[in-house]
Order: structure tokens, then C-alpha cells, then sequence
């Protein structure tokens, strides 16, 4: 039988990219999202290959959890789940409401801890699988009025290596991948200062995290847990001063 992975945030950006990535690697994908436009035009990029939309709220306990009552009715498995919706409010902290910042905190990092631990009731009944939460190298370095992201994104890093020791002997690996910039929109309207400015020579595509999840969720790199992927071109390691 296939295996299945799940992608959450499924319709658009990174989740595409990431959908696709397996999709060709011949997995059954479930996209998962509130955005069902998203997903089915994600699901036509994906071509012939095996899919399923299952609109999800991850942000509402109950989603999630049907979610997965779903799929294991469905399909009896889960191999994957790509932790990736998510959402910013950039505002300034004076101004950033206790709902929104609640919104935030129950989309990007709750959600990771809600899918992760739905899934990993369905994995351990099949001896074990894989867990990637993406984060984001905003969890390291920061611009203004991103409290409300940065917490979201510090968490997932530390949430994931929690998981990763509890989820142990249940042959589960759970790993983050903290992206830099992903273009999503338009690539090529892109400068070349903006390519020029990583040492890679170049943005990011939703592709290039495609690939870093298909390397962590790789059973034969099943010694790789409990750590962090930064994908940012290089960008975290370069000295930057105002000359």
C-alpha cells in the first residue's frame, strides 16, 4: 500500500511545494486546509497522482482531531505529517489584541503539538513514521512587531525536540526545518539584489523545503531526530554591518 503524508496548509506557498515534493515521490498526500480553492488548484499541479482535500482548521482541536479519524478510516496509516499552516500579525505590541495574539499562538504552535500527537496514535499502530514542524529562522533573529511569530516559531524548535524524545520508542523521528525566504508569489519578479544578497545566489522556492522534508522523513536517515534544518540560502551565517 502507498504511504500517506499529510500536509496541513496545504493550498498554497510552502504546503504546495511540499505536497508536490511527495506526490512525486509516490505518496497518497492528504492536503489539508481551510482553503479548499487553494487545494484544489494544488491538487491539479500534482497531476495524476493519488490525493485527498480534507478542509482542516488547525486551529480548532476538533478539526484536527477529525483529521485524522478520517484518514486512518480511509487509508489506515499515516507515514508523514508536514506540521506547516501558519499565520503572522505583524503589529505593533501596543496594538496587537490578546485574541489575535491567541490566534497566532493556536494556528502556528498548538496545531504543531494537536497534529503530532493525533498522528502519532495512528503511527505507532504501524511501526513508527515521520514528523517535520515547519519553523522558520525567525526563531533565531527578529524584525519589529513580530512578538506574536517569533514566539510561535521559538516554540515549534523546542516543542520539536520534545517530541522527538517522547515519541522515541515509537519509531517516530520528529524534525524542524526553519526556512529563510521562500518566495511564494512571484519569483521572477524578483531583483537581483534580493538573489544577490544570500550566498546560495539565490531565493528560495517552496521546492527547496519540498526537498529538506523528503530528506528528513527518508527512512534511511531515521538517525536524524530531534534537530533543526535551517533552509535560508545561507543568510543566518553571514556578518551583515551598515557601512
Amino acid at each position: 500500500m502507498e504511504k500517506v503524508a499529510v500536509v496541513t496548509g496545504a493550498g498554497h506557498g510552502i504546503g504546495r511545494g511540499v505536497a508536490i515534493a511527495y506526490s512525486k515521490k509516490g505518496y497518497t498526500v492528504i492536503l489539508a486546509d481551510v482553503n479548499e480553492e487553494g487545494c484544489k488548484e494544488t491538487k491539479k499541479l500534482m497531476k495524476e497522482s493519488a490525493s485527498d482535500i480534507i478542509l482542516t482548521d488547525v486551529s480548532d482541536p476538533e478539526s484536527i482531531a477529525s483529521l485524522f479519524d478520517r484518514i486512518e478510516k480511509k487509508y489506515g496509516r499515516v507515514d508523514v505529517l508536514i506540521n506547516n499552516a501558519g499565520l503572522s500579525e505583524f503589529k505593533q505590541m501596543d496594538e496587537l489584541s490578546v485574541d489575535e495574539w491567541d490566534k497566532v499562538i493556536n494556528t502556528n504552535l498548538r496545531s504543531v503539538f494537536l497534529g503530532s500527537r493525533a498522528a502519532a496514535r495512528v503511527m505507532r499502530k504501524h511501526h513508527g513514521g515521520s514528523i517535520v514542524n515547519i519553523a522558520s529562522t525567525r526563531a533565531t533573529m527578529s524584525e519589529p512587531n513580530s512578538e506574536a511569530y517569533a514566539a510561535t516559531k521559538g516554540g515549534i524548535v523546542a516543542l520539536t525536540h520534545a517530541l522527538a524524545i517522547s515519541l522515541a520508542n515509537d519509531h517516530i523521528t520528529v524534525n524542524s526545518i526553519s526556512p529563510g525566504w521562500i518566495e511564494v508569489e512571484n519569483y521572477e519578479s524578483l531583483r537581483e539584489v534580493d538573489h544577490a544578497q544570500h550566498p546560495a545566489k539565490r531565493v528560495g522556492k517552496p521546492s527547496d523545503i519540498g526537498r529538506a522534508c523528503l530528506f528528513l522523513t527518508s527512512e534511511e536517515n531515521d538517525f536524524v531526530t530531534g534537530e533543526n534544518l535551517v533552509v535560508d540560502g545561507g543568510m543566518t551565517r553571514k556578518m551583515i554591518y551598515e557601512h
